[in-house]
């Protein structure tokens, strides 16, 4: 464990809380994060990694609100193209980019062209049609964008923006914000019991490694932000408690991108579902499914059958020898949380839900990883602490954005430094610093991915990294690319065990803006 993990659990094991924050995925972080800048004591527990389900299990997209048009979700549609702007411009510009997008209608599919085209209009309208890139373009157009694109049978190209990010490094982004206004945030523990007190507040039992044990923590205030768990952790208040939510399986597939992709495309299938091809992270991204999940969350994985239904709906626009299986490098499944309802997963709505149940904890799950600022702070207008009245968002960023990659200096590979900007923001100059105390630390971790050793350092240095899983999957994205080979990951298991770094952890600078370490 790193020195900065033990601090915070002798902290947490010492001290009453204000709010307890039950999952650490973006909306759990969120609240987390907010309750501490609004000047609560704030603890958040996760018993995974931070963002390790279905946070850093989604399609990567900061929605526009397309997608909610047929289901009349008009006002969510409203939200999602505030937050887009927001979270691109000024929250977390450095990792939410613009991306085009194409709408492609073929003749004899599950929409009508007019409605198709009739749908790109009415977004653009909605949304006032500036900055959203929205409109109709020509078959040749929309094969500049997207050279590998089918235009047999293709009748209508529609056009909107939209914004793309890492999902998994944006959790990881709010958690450091979070810590850097006072939370106490721990991954990889488990809120094993929870005892409401006759007089208000209750009394947590949380369960951490091993070596840690467990502890008696008193809160003021709970909320259960558990995501796909969260009826399991509504039982810790109340045994008989009915479920309040679904779970919808939704898998994703990494292949090699083709090049010269300008755009992502999205297809409508049947159920009034679309897949999608994008490009992500130099690779070509599918998906997804939505099919209704029933047993323990933890189960969730990817089928057999999930990779062929991927590959058959994204062949209608694209040609068989760019979804063939044997391109495959990586799939992830992760789950929704839906409205307990009739009818299919995919037609279900997508707004959240909050509970507040009979000893006061507030449970909220669903919405959208789009609008996670504004569900997080529902959920804590449902607090009754005077500190939080009023509560509004403002759109400070996390991390600040950095463009300048000269800093790191004239020895590191240019398309490294670009890919540390991008990643990390201003703070990858802590990340380049790591070359101090390893000799390899500006090296590939593999030849054929962008990511460097310094970054694994970090990741159990001052990220929390705890396994091997949270550095290839979520602090960087050996993983996803498929580089998680054998060798890699034997070498990122020493790391973890070492603690991230050859010296003390104290001999390296403290962050620019934001920070795991606890004082």
């Amino acid at each position: 464990m790193t020195n900065q993990r033990e601090a915070a659990w002798d902290r947490l094991a010492r001290g009453r809380f204000d709010l307890l924050v039950i999952g650490a995925g973006i909306i759990g972080s969120r609240i987390a994060y907010e309750a501490a800048r609004a000047g609560l004591d704030v603890a958040l527990i996760d018993a995974g990694d931070f963002g390790g389900a279905t946070s850093s299990g989604s399609s990567k997209l900061i929605h526009g609100g397309f997608r909610y048009l047929p289901m009349g979700d008009l006002g969510l549609v409203i939200e999602s193209q505030r937050e887009r702007t927001a979270l691109m411009a000024r929250v977390a510009p450095h990792l939410v980019q613009r991306i085009p997008m194409v709408l492609a209608a073929y003749r004899g599919g599950p929409t009508a062209p007019a409605v198709a085209g009739a749908g790109v209009l009415a977004y653009g309208a909605l949304c006032g049609f500036r900055g959203t890139g929205v409109g109709l373009v020509g078959v040749k157009g929309a094969q500049r964008l997207i050279p590998s694109l089918n235009t047999r049978g293709l009748s209508v190209c529609g056009l909107f923006d939209e914004g793309q990010t890492n999902d998994a490094r944006l959790v990881l982004a709010t958690v450091a914000a979070g810590i850097d206004a006072g939370v106490i945030a721990i991954n990889h523990a488990r809120v094993a019991a929870l005892d409401f007190l006759s007089g208000g507040g209750a009394l947590a039992s949380i369960q951490g490694a091993p070596t840690e044990g467990r502890v008696e923590v008193a809160f003021t205030h709970v909320v259960n932000a558990a995501g796909a768990s969260v009826d399991s952790v509504r039982r810790l208040e109340d045994s008989s408690s009915k479920p309040m939510a679904r779970l919808s399986k939704g898998v994703h597939l990494l292949l090699d991108a083709p090049p010269e992709w300008r755009a992502g495309v999205v297809i409508p299938v049947e159920d009034g579902r679309v897949t999608m091809a994008i490009p992500w992270e130099g690779m070509l991204m599918l998906g997804t499914t939505d099919t209704e999940y029933v047993g323990d969350p933890a189960g969730c994985a990817v089928a057999d059958a999930d990779v062929a239904q991927v590959l058959t709906e994204v062949s209608v626009a694209l040609p068989r020898e760019v979804v063939r299986p044997s391109a495959v490098r990586f799939s992830f499944a992760g789950l929704r949380v839906l409205p307990i309802g009739e009818g299919s997963t995919a037609s279900a709505h997508r707004e959240h839900m909050v509970r507040v149940g009979p000893h006061g904890m507030v449970s909220i799950a669903g919405g959208k990883l789009t609008t996670h600022r504004r569900i997080a702070l529902e959920a804590l207008r449902r607090i009754d602490d005077p500190r939080l009245t009023g509560l509004a968002l403002l759109d400070n960023a996390l991390i600040e954005a950095s463009s300048e990659i000269g800093d790191f200096g004239a020895d590191v590979d240019p398309s490294v430094a670009s890919h540390l900007a991008r990643v990390y923001g201003s703070d990858a100059v802590n990340v380049v610093a790591q070359r101090r105390f390893h000799s390899n630390a500006m090296e590939r971790i593999h030849p054929d991915g962008p990511d460097v050793w310094a970054q694994a350092y970090y990741a159990v240095d001052r990220e929390w990294a705890v396994t091997v899983d949270d550095v290839v999957r979520r602090r960087t994205t050996v993983a996803v690319r498929g580089l998680a080979t054998a060798a890699v990951q034997s070498q990122i298991a020493r790391a973890v065990a070492g603690g991230g770094a050859e010296t003390a952890p104290s001999a390296m600078p403290s962050r620019s803006r934001v920070g795991f370490a606890v004082a």
